[in-house]
């Protein structure tokens, strides 16, 4: 397998109320929000659009279980299938089955501590 995690796709993070925390950033921090948070645009080494994504969560979100924790990182991945047939081979713990939308596949795994990690193979030219 050439590459595995290939950058940060996302920080995702419970809140009291989501909208407040998309206001606050917005109005002090210069965030530009929308429905699910804020998507920071930038370019890979090759010159690609590549996105990361904000968003924060209810504190009664489900997305994140089984882990307890308030937040979730999201990785960008080269190849999400294989990557995930060779982590179960490494004995590490797969979540749920890999979903495909038409901006990317995801597929989810539990690091050593127990968190919850998403896996994304992104289509950024999908949010263009």
């Amino acid at each position: 397998m050439k590459k595995r995690v290939t950058g940060i796709g996302g920080l995702f993070f419970k809140t009291k109320d989501p909208k407040a925390a998309k206001d606050w950033y917005k109005k002090h921090l210069g965030f530009n929000t929308d429905d699910y948070g804020c998507t920071f645009w930038w370019k890979d080494k090759e010159g690609n659009d590549c996105s990361t994504q904000w968003s924060p969560f209810t504190e009664d979100t489900k997305h994140f279980e089984p882990s307890k924790k308030d937040f979730m990182f999201n990785y960008r991945v080269e190849n999400l299938k294989e990557l995930l047939a060779t982590l179960k081979d490494e004995g590490v713990t797969i979540v749920g089955d890999m979903e495909e939308y038409e901006y990317g596949k995801f597929g989810w795994i539990l690091d050593n501590d127990g968190n919850k990690i998403e896996l994304w193979e992104p289509v950024d030219k999908a949010f263009l």
